[in-house]
């Protein structure tokens, strides 16, 4: 299934998109992308077809934000803490995430066509080198789109993410590039992997879960 959908919101949703934006709208909506194991038990599925199904879920909330003009989406993809899974668990989720990246890949013109810009936040040295390459090479194709932005938290934790951030500061106190006094709020969001982003208007989580896992605890 492609990442960005193609087509049109039936009647019922497009009233229910066009009563949404008669109101203040976020910006950036940032997803946990959570449940899809547990919905996977529920059905009888297997847990690769539940994440499956959570990428197809992940396609439709595109459209959705599409139509809703919503200009930046950030989505908890991987956390660190999933490679704490079985082997075979984590080994499908690379693959998964190996085709999509591909499938990405193929839907040049259509990322073109939506201006659609594709960030992948996290330490990509954790993930195998090919899904790395195919990585950074979704990311080269689309960093000069500017009408939207997709941000995709691979291999990332929050603390992850502001130890790396604090360890850049440091180490450019080190150097005498900064000096100690330079060390502030602002020098450390600066240093995110999201800095190149406004913070979250809204976060909601998929599966009705209220903890934020260690997702975009700074932000």
């Amino acid at each position: 299934m492609s990442w960005i959908r193609e087509g049109e919101l039936n009647l019922l949703e497009r009233i229910s998109a066009n009563i949404l934006m008669a109101g203040p709208m976020p910006k950036h909506v940032a997803f946990i992308m959570d449940g899809n194991r547990r919905f996977a038990h529920k059905k009888n599925m297997e847990r690769q077809d539940g994440h499956m199904q959570g990428f197809n879920k992940l396609a439709e909330t595109l459209l959705w934000c599409k139509h809703l003009s919503i200009q930046e989406v950030t989505v908890y993809a991987f956390s660190i803490e999933n490679f704490k899974r079985s082997k075979e668990e984590v080994d499908g989720l690379m693959e998964l995430a190996r085709q999509k990246f591909e499938k990405l890949l193929e839907e040049q013109e259509n990322l073109e066509k939506h201006g659609v810009c594709i960030r992948v936040l996290g330490d990509l040295n954790m993930l195998p080198l090919d899904l790395q390459q195919v990585i950074a090479k979704a990311v080269i194709m689309t960093k000069n789109h500017n009408k939207c932005f997709l941000n995709v938290c691979f291999a990332y934790t929050s603390r992850y993410e502001i130890t790396n951030a604090v360890r850049e500061m440091a180490s450019g106190v080190e150097q005498g590039l900064i000096k100690a006094s330079d060390v502030s709020e602002a020098l450390l969001s600066e240093c995110l992997y999201s800095n190149n982003s406004p913070n979250p208007d809204l976060l909601i989580r998929t599966s009705g879960e209220v903890r934020l896992s260690d997702f975009l605890l700074w932000q």
